[in-house]
């Protein structure tokens, strides 16, 4: 039916809508139950009670079986979920491979089933991204219509597994998405509609989270505001010390050194820290509810938890070094996201500062406040206010703190702001320049593609001919500017029009000149496939009407005019801005 000729490119998007939401859906579900089968078995032999080393060594099994699964059969690189969609939208391609359907939830079940301290969400964005693409392309979509529908599968990827319609909307138009038209809305809400009906079907109407809070109490409002600005500080820490760690440990060559040395570091954070096995949700559990724990026999620094002041103390402990296990789960072979970790470190957050300020003689409902820090630090990790509001709304029920969550997020993302202009998400690509923002004439600049810029109109011509053997061809182009090439095609100068006429009078000339004594080197070369931003750069550094484009192997491609970057620009931007 979808290929029939009867049918519109926009009925199309809003059915294969509906496909992908019911993909999403299903995956979501699917990789919860993985996930929830494999600590079935793991969770009984860990929790046995007192001390176990089989809790530090079942991490670095699953960390081994991911990454062996990537290198002998996935072979591809499918860490950083939500980074990979965002490159396969910035770059003007969309397309994620058919494998990111399947390899992502697998990997990252093993990985997070077997104890490592990493999230399921960013993995299972990357699938419901990757179902989206891999439709949209099967029914050959246009690009456009292939990039809302990975924003559909991402959409329908949280609504799904938070059972969250809203919050997966609102995280694709913050997160995902640089521009979308009014009219686009349609295909996100039939996508995270389908998905979130389809996992109350599978799983139940409860939400993932159980909360006892407290009523709401205007008078808390400040110390809500104290949260905000803790959570946006330790969301700057959380984001530039995670980044600095990826990069000391993608120094290391030898993937198998990475993982040896990485699982004794999350074995030793465990070790001192049980809550960091795994996603910890079933800690962030306890803390919602308000019931007691402890860890007698399990932590050599379970007597901090004998002392008022030390509870507080070996939460924040946990909230510092969940950076940490998270981060090297990851360098070592694991699969997963820091959406988990941000709500896991957000929740901890909020008790601190709730048992801080309780000790300092005015008790507060922590349970409040770790729900609130929840979104504060998500916010702040995410630089996404309304989406980190409403998914813990949704999936919490905690309708009745929206005042405090609106205060704390807005809070959060302001303190993270005025030193970090990029999420974790986007601050890698954005050094690339390839990063699609909100900007209108940003996003504009980066969805050119240069290739659709190159024109070969121009006659080439060969750094050993003379003056008379390129003057017919001279006298019959309209072009001002002609490629100089060497014989393997290598673009050895440029010969303008204006150089040739003042050596056309004299004959003798004519035949003895070569034209290696009259072209000139380019102002700049552009690189074949470089993007948009860093060409406009070279017209503007040079001031240059027009620049050759080469390959890798220096052979001249063709030219792009400041002219013909400029009109696609215009075009882009007017694309873009108009509504459909």
């Amino acid at each position: 039916m979808f290929r029939l000729p009867n049918i519109s490119e926009r009925a199309k998007l809003l059915l294969l809508s509906f496909l992908t939401g019911i993909g999403s859906g299903c995956a979501a579900v699917l990789l919860e139950k993985l996930i929830t089968l494999i600590q079935n078995f793991v969770f009984p032999i860990v929790n046995k009670g007192g001390f176990s080393f089989i809790a530090l060594v079942f991490p670095a099994f699953g960390m081994m079986v991911s990454l062996l699964l990537i290198r002998f059969l996935v072979k591809d690189d499918i860490s950083h979920g939500v980074t990979k969609v965002l490159q396969a939208i910035s770059r003007k391609e969309s397309r994620i491979k058919p494998h990111n359907m399947w390899s992502s939830m697998a990997t990252s079940a093993v990985t997070i089933g077997f104890g490592g301290s990493v999230g399921a969400e960013a993995p299972i964005v990357y699938t419901g991204a990757a179902i989206g693409s891999n439709i949209g392309r099967a029914f050959n979509l246009n690009y456009r219509n292939i990039t809302i529908l990975v924003g559909c599968g991402a959409a329908g990827a949280i609504a799904g597994i938070f059972k969250a319609p809203l919050a997966g909307i609102l995280f694709t138009l913050e997160i995902l998405f640089f521009q979308l038209s009014l009219s686009s809305m349609m295909p996100l809400l039939i996508s995270t509609l389908t998905a979130t009906v389809v996992s109350l079907l599978l799983t139940g109407t409860g939400t993932p989270f159980t909360c006892t809070l407290a009523p709401f109490n205007m008078g808390n409002l400040p110390f809500y505001l104290v949260l905000g600005v803790f959570c946006g500080l330790f969301s700057l820490y959380f984001t530039r010390f995670t980044l600095f760690l990826e990069d000391k440990f993608a120094g290391l060559k030898s993937p198998w050194v990475k993982w040896l040395l990485c699982s004794i570091g999350v074995g030793l954070c465990i070790l001192f820290f049980p809550p960091l096995f795994g996603e910890g949700y079933n800690f962030l559990g306890n803390l919602l509810s308000g019931n007691a724990w402890s860890f007698d026999g399990e932590s050599p620094l379970a007597f901090m938890l004998h002392t008022p002041w030390g509870v507080p103390l070996f939460v924040l402990l946990v909230l510092l070094v969940k950076v940490i296990s998270m981060t090297l789960t990851n360098a070592g072979g694991g699969v997963g996201g820091t959406f988990g970790p941000t709500l896991f470190t957000g929740a901890l957050a909020g008790f601190v500062v709730a048992r801080t300020i309780s000790l300092l003689g005015m008790p507060l409902p922590e349970q409040n406040f770790v729900l609130v820090g929840m979104a504060g630090l998500m916010a702040g990790v995410m630089q996404a206010p309304m989406t980190a509001i409403f998914l813990i709304a949704e999936m919490t029920g905690g309708y009745d703190l929206l005042l405090p969550l609106i205060l704390c997020s807005a809070v959060s993302f302001g303190v993270t702001r005025i030193w970090e202009k990029y999420s974790i998400y986007t601050k890698r690509i954005a050094t690339s320049g390839e990063l699609l923002t909100h900007d209108s004439d940003q996003a504009a600049l980066a969805l050119l593609d240069t290739a659709e810029l190159v024109s070969d109109k121009y006659p080439r011509l060969r750094v050993d001919q003379t003056l008379q053997d390129v003057l017919p061809v001279v006298a019959d182009s309209p072009v001002a500017v002609f490629p100089v090439l060497t014989e393997d095609g290598r673009l050895a100068g440029m010969l303008e029009v204006d150089d040739v006429r003042k050596h056309m009078v004299d004959a003798r000339e004519r035949e003895t000149v070569k034209l290696r004594s009259l072209m000139k080197e380019p102002a700049a070369e552009i690189r074949q496939g470089e993007d948009s931003a860093s060409v406009m750069r070279k017209f503007d550094s040079t001031e240059a009407w027009r620049l050759p484009v080469i390959d890798t192997e220096g052979r001249y491609v063709g030219f792009i005019s400041r002219s013909r970057i400029l009109a696609a620009y215009r075009r882009e931007l007017m694309r873009i801005s108009s509504e459909d």
